[in-house]
């Protein structure tokens, strides 16, 4: 199993301490490399415009429907009429960047995480 169960040395076949301690040195390793210790709380927002704007940058997750009757546009590129897109930042403490939005002359949905 591990160097802990050696007979000559230590608790003497019981390996606990030292599978303990490469658990906790596992968990430090992984806290170093995400930032992360435990969940977080994040904020879901809605939000329904015939507007153009922007979802600021640090956003986990962007979804957005034209629910209206006229094409708009994200990010320069048209968003048809009864289309939806998605983004999602993925892993860990990944974020989003800016999503540029123009819904004039049609409505969007936009649903994001903060």
């Amino acid at each position: 199993m591990s160097v802990g169960n050696i007979n000559s040395y230590g608790d003497k076949k019981n390996n606990f301490n030292f599978q303990y301690k490469v658990l906790q040195g596992l968990a430090s390793l992984f806290s170093a490399f995400t930032g992360v210790t435990s969940g977080a709380a994040r904020t879901s927002n809605i939000l329904r415009t015939i507007s153009s704007g922007t979802i600021g940058a640090g956003t986990f997750s962007v979804s957005i429907a034209n629910v209206g009757l006229a094409d708009g546009t994200v990010k320069g590129v048209t968003l048809k009429s009864k289309e939806t897109i998605t983004f999602d930042a993925g892993s860990i403490n990944n974020t989003l960047d800016t999503i540029a939005y123009n819904a004039t002359g049609t409505e969007f949905l936009i649903i994001y995480i903060s």
